[in-house]
């Protein structure tokens, strides 16, 4: 009892540190889907409404929205009777026979009421996209890693703000030449919020992609220092660097809101509304005029636009710089190695007392 205890322990600590694939026996269809089926059930039972039409009477899609139910629940208790399960019981594991009827069956729906082909494909893709989501959430520890970071929230910022000091000088230098840039300003203040999101969000997945390619071998070595315990299967290596690449999120997202915030603030100060019509550009689709010591400030939509343009380019040079440059390297990696090391130690204890217990 003590024994079981103690495992319970390690795979407790395992997935508040955002790494449940350090268990031993970690499976999809017992520790990820099946802790995941209060939601699947959720989205299951909501998509009855696939059966319904607006053009409908009331009455019709009341009767339509009940025999969907039937429908579903019948579904899955036909499976649970091929599965030696009791009919009107909940899946007590999620494996392909499961997932196929909660990705196809809603999907059906659709077509045999109304004969939308069309829409089957659209919920058959959503609910597999859910599937994908579920699996790297909770399959990675996703949720163990944001929980980790809330705990050590005030720590994590600490670190990311002294980064931000550290890290500053050598950005503003980086990106002073392009903020009184005459043509960055052409550019970004005159694109769409749209796409001014959709460029954050591709230099988020650059800067991620780099990571992920970097990371395994820095993990590697730690694991090689460590010298705790049989090697690191890939997909526990690959578990890691998604950890490490979240903590990695917090410190860029702070040093590139600081660097944001510095230039809609210098942006008020240097860039007045005669430097606006010099170069040809407008305040946007908002802006505001504040007195400050006689001198008359203006923070616009074009200032914004332009400070997350800059903060956008700092964040990715950060992220690079992260692994890259030894000052930052160094600092990066060894707050993380500590910590590592104590996981790699207590997972060598962890398979230990498995095998001890076998």
């Amino acid at each position: 009892m003590g024994t079981s205890a103690e495992l319970a322990r390690f795979e407790q600590r395992f997935r508040r540190a955002g790494l449940p694939l350090f268990i031993e026996d970690f499976s999809p269809t017992h520790d990820i889907f099946t802790r995941a089926t209060p939601l699947l059930v959720l989205v299951f039972l909501a998509e009855v409404l696939g059966a319904i039409s607006l053009q409908w009477p009331v009455w019709v899609n009341v009767l339509a929205a009940l025999g969907a139910m039937v429908v579903l629940i019948a579904g899955f208790g036909v499976l649970n009777r091929f599965r030696d399960r009791p009919f009107w019981s909940l899946p007590t594991r999620f494996g392909v026979p499961e997932l196929a009827v909660f990705v196809l069956l809603p999907a059906l729906l659709p077509v045999v009421t109304q004969g939308q082909f069309r829409q089957f494909f659209g919920v058959a893709i959503g609910n597999l996209l859910l599937v994908g989501v579920v699996y790297v959430v909770i399959g990675y520890g996703l949720i163990g890693t944001i929980f980790w970071s809330l705990r050590r929230l005030a720590s994590e910022l600490a670190n990311s703000v002294a980064s931000l000091v550290r890290a500053l000088p050598l950005l503003l230098v980086f990106s002073l030449v392009l903020f009184v840039n005459t043509e960055m300003w052409q550019v970004f203040a005159g694109m769409p919020v749209a796409f001014i999101v959709v460029s954050v969000v591709a230099f988020t997945v650059l800067s991620t992609l780099f990571l992920l390619i970097r990371l395994p071998r820095e993990v590697d070595a730690i694991e090689r220092d460590a010298g705790s315990g049989p090697p690191l299967r890939r997909i526990q290596r690959m578990n890691i660097s998604v950890s490490l690449v979240t903590r990695q999120w917090m410190q860029a997202l702070v040093v590139s809101a600081g660097v944001g915030l510095f230039f809609v603030a210098f942006g008020m100060l240097a860039i007045s509304e005669h430097i606006y019509e010099q170069w040809g550009i407008t305040p946007g689709s908002w802006s505001y005029r504040i007195d400050l010591l006689d001198h008359q400030m203006l923070i616009s939509a074009s200032l914004v636009k332009v400070a997350i343009g800059i903060a956008n380019f700092t964040g990715l040079y950060y992220s690079i710089a992260l692994l890259t440059d030894s000052t930052y390297r160094t600092e990066f990696l060894d707050h993380v190695s500590t910590e590592l090391r104590e996981l790699f130690a207590a997972r060598a204890e962890y398979l230990e007392l498995r095998r001890t217990t076998a």
